[in-house]
Order: structure tokens, then C-alpha cells, then sequence
């Protein structure tokens, strides 16, 4: 097994942090406790922009999400959460049963749909159903990574501006490598040195502040004004996605 597989084998086994969104709070604890004896870690929000808010902060790995909130509606969620996120579990859960709001749900780019009054065991089933699909989706789809007009490809040990392949060193290529896996969180030099060099690695940080210029060097159409490895200041760096 190597090492990626054995890290998906783990997050596949920690993936299973529920935001729970819906403002009858009777329901709503209904959800969390049986979401709760099933294994999963749970976050529950009564509107829209606490949901939002408890999205950003925790990063759920599914949001079960009520059509009809106080303050927006769930479909407004889901395009947001969607503009932000496209790999998060959605699953909207209604009262409603029009094929309209299923077929609207569906677009705005929800996973799945189960309609007021269920059995709490089949929403378990279709959240583990569907993650379990997500999971094998993202082992594939994590073999290459797009960010703007790179394209690194770790079967090929490859990176690509605009189809062109990039000449890069060992190093080199396991920073950027870093930064794409982690794109628009700030990494400190030591955390850059541990993902690209390895835990074991002893060494002066200020060598991350050479690969970095020599980096933006070779992806960075100004490497003076850079667009895409941000420099954050008195910590270290970050990857920005972006068109």
C-alpha cells in the first residue's frame, strides 16, 4: 500500500463529521442522536448563516440540510457551500416531495435527497452510501491536481503550465506538490519542510524561502508580483487557488 492509499484508507475512516442543518430543534437532535450512535462526529445549526458559519469553521464531510430555514432557503446553502466546496457530501432533507425541488437540488449540485418523515437508519445508509462513493471518486481524482492552469500529475511525477510541462527539481516538485494538496491554508516553513522533504529532514527553514523563489520563478507568469504562492507574513506561505 503507498503512503497515499494509506492516507485515504485513514480519512476514509475519519470522514464522518455531519453538519446537521434544520430549525425544528426536535428534529434536528432526532438527526444528531441517531447520527451520533452511528459513528459520527455531528454539528448542528437552526439557520442558514449559522450553518454557513459552522461550514467554514469545521469543514463537514456531509451537510444534511433542510429546504425551508428561517432565514434563506436551503438551496441558497447549497450554491454557496457548492462556490466554496465541490466535493462535500450534500444531502437535502424536506418535507417537501415535489419533483421540482428534487430536480432543483439535484442541479444546484446535491448528492442525494430523502423526504420527511424517514427512518433514521435509512439516512444513515444513504450518508455512508454516498460518502463511500466520494471516497473512491476522490482516491481517483486526487491522482491529479488542477489549481488555475497548473496541473500536477502524481502518477507521472509531472507538473504543467497550460499543458506545458514544467521542468522541476526532486524538491521542487514535492513543495509544490505541498501547496497544491493544501491549497489557501498558510503554511509555515516547517510545516512546507516536513510535507516536501519528510519528517526526518534537519535543516535550516530559510531553505524553503530559496524553493519558493525558484518556484514562482517557473509557475508565476511575474515572479516579482506573485499571484499564486503567497507570501504570509511571519509564518510562511500560501498556495492560492484561483482561475
Amino acid at each position: 500500500m503507498n503512503k497515499l492509499e494509506s492516507t485515504m484508507e485513514v480519512k476514509g475512516a475519519i470522514r464522518n463529521h455531519v453538519l446537521v442543518v434544520e430549525d425544528d430543534h426536535h428534529i434536528r437532535r432526532f438527526i444528531s442522536i441517531n447520527l451520533e450512535r452511528n459513528g459520527f462526529q455531528v454539528s448542528e445549526a437552526a439557520m442558514g448563516s449559522e450553518a454557513m458559519m459552522q461550514f467554514t469553521m469545521n469543514r463537514p464531510d456531509a451537510v444534511i440540510l433542510d429546504i425551508m430555514l428561517p432565514d434563506m432557503e436551503g438551496f441558497e446553502i447549497c450554491r454557496q457551500i457548492r462556490d466554496v466546496d465541490s466535493e462535500v457530501v450534500i444531502i437535502f432533507l424536506t418535507a417537501k416531495g415535489q419533483d421540482f425541488d428534487k430536480i432543483k437540488g439535484l442541479e444546484l449540485g446535491a448528492d442525494d435527497y430523502i423526504v420527511k418523515p424517514f427512518n433514521p437508519l435509512e439516512l444513515v445508509a444513504r450518508i455512508n452510501t454516498v460518502l463511500r462513493r466520494s471516497n473512491q471518486s476522490s482516491l481517483v481524482s486526487s491522482r491529479i491536481i488542477e489549481s488555475g492552469p497548473i496541473t500536477l500529475d502524481k502518477d507521472a511525477n509531472k507538473v504543467c503550465k497550460h499543458g506545458m510541462k514544467i521542468e522541476m527539481t526532486p524538491k521542487e516538485y514535492g513543495m509544490i506538490k505541498a501547496f497544491l494538496e493544501h491549497p489557501d491554508k498558510a503554511l509555515s516553513r516547517d510545516e512546507l519542510l516536513n510535507l516536501a522533504w519528510g519528517e526526518d529532514f534537519v535543516g535550516d527553514p530559510k531553505t524553503v524561502d530559496v524553493h519558493v523563489r525558484k518556484l514562482r520563478e517557473k509557475i508565476e507568469d511575474d515572479s516579482s508580483n506573485p499571484r499564486r504562492i503567497e507570501t504570509v507574513w511571519g509564518m510562511g506561505y500560501r498556495w492560492k487557488r484561483g482561475e
